[in-house]
C-alpha cells in the first residue's frame, strides 16, 4: 500500500496576486522565467534580480485563469509588492496580497489541486488555499529539502548572492532563451563562461550545525561558508576548486560534500 502524503502548511510562504489585460509583458521583461507560455494550473520556478544580477526573491509562478499567484517569502511580500510597483509605470496591471495558505506535499501524490514542484520532481508538490488537514510540519519540509540538497531563501539572503551560485540554473529557475529580464546580462555572462566559481551543496559532518558563516576549510585555506542546517547537515557555499579531493573542516570537524544525484555535469568541482 502507498504511503499517504506528507502535507505541510508553510507560514514562511504567502502569495502575491498579478493580474489585468498586461500581467505578462509586465513579468516576462522583469523576472528569470518564461510566463508568455505558462499555462493555468502549471508552476514555474523563478527569481526577481537586481540590475546587477544578485538574487532579491525567489518566485513560484502560479498560473490562472486571469493572471498569476506568486509564491513568496512572507517576509518580504511587502517589498516584492513595492518593487514590483517601482516597474509597473503604465502597464494595466494589478498586484496585491493574496490571503491564500501556501502547503507543501512529498511522498505519495496527494490528489487532485495540487501543483508539482518545478524544481525537481523529488520535491513533491505545492498547493494554495486548499481545505487540506496538514500531518506533517514546516520543520518537516524544510529537512526534506535539504535531504535534496535544494538551497532555500535562507541561504541567499537578499542582495548577495547570484542565482546559478544558488543553483537556480540546474533548478528549472532560469529559461536562458527568454529572451531580457532584469539582471539578465550578467547572469547570462556567468553561465557562458562554462565554469562557475561558486555553488550551493549540502555538507555532512558530525553533531550540531556549525554557526551560519562558519568557514569550511581545505586544510589552511578558505573553501566556503556555512549557510544554514541542521544537525548533521548543513547548506554551503562552496569554492568547487579547493574541495575536490581536499580533506575539509568545519569548526574543527570533518566535513564532507555531498553532491545530489541532479547536479549537472558542470556543476561538478573543477581542479585547481
Amino acid at each position: 500500500m502507498a504511503e499517504e502524503s506528507s502535507i505541510a502548511v508553510l507560514e514562511s510562504r504567502a502569495v502575491v496576486a498579478v493580474d489585468g489585460e498586461d500581467w505578462r509583458d509586465f513579468l516576462q521583461g522583469l523576472i528569470t522565467q518564461d510566463v508568455d507560455t505558462l499555462r493555468p494550473g502549471e508552476a514555474r520556478f523563478a527569481a526577481l534580480l537586481t540590475p546587477q544580477g544578485r538574487l532579491l526573491f525567489d518566485l513560484f509562478v502560479i498560473g490562472r485563469e486571469d493572471g498569476v499567484w506568486l509564491d513568496v517569502e512572507r517576509e518580504g511580500r511587502e517589498a516584492l509588492i513595492a518593487r514590483l510597483g517601482l516597474y509597473r509605470l503604465r502597464a494595466k496591471v494589478r498586484i496585491a496580497a493574496e490571503d491564500a495558505r501556501v502547503f507543501a506535499a512529498w511522498g505519495d501524490p496527494p490528489g487532485a489541486g495540487w501543483v508539482a514542484d518545478p524544481r525537481l520532481p523529488a520535491l513533491g508538490w505545492r498547493g494554495y488555499g486548499l481545505e487540506v488537514a496538514p500531518n506533517a510540519s514546516e520543520a518537516d519540509y524544510q529537512a526534506h529539502r535539504l535531504a535534496l540538497g535544494i538551497p532555500g531563501p535562507a541561504d541567499w539572503g537578499t542582495e548577495k548572492t547570484y542565482p546559478i551560485e544558488a543553483n537556480f540554473d540546474l533548478l528549472n529557475g532560469i529559461d536562458f532563451k527568454k529572451g531580457c529580464f532584469v539582471g539578465q546580462e550578467t547572469t547570462s555572462r556567468m553561465k557562458r563562461r562554462g565554469q562557475i566559481k561558486n555553488r550551493m551543496a549540502p555538507i555532512a559532518f558530525e553533531g550540531p550545525p556549525p554557526a551560519p558563516g562558519a568557514e569550511v576549510l581545505a586544510g589552511d585555506l578558505r573553501a566556503g561558508e556555512v549557510l544554514s542546517g541542521a544537525d548533521g547537515r548543513a547548506m554551503a557555499l562552496l569554492r568547487l576548486d579547493r574541495i575536490e579531493g581536499a580533506a575539509l573542516t568545519v569548526e574543527g570537524r570533518p566535513a564532507q560534500v555531498e553532491f545530489p544525484e541532479w547536479f549537472a555535469n558542470e556543476a561538478a568541482p573543477v581542479s585547481s
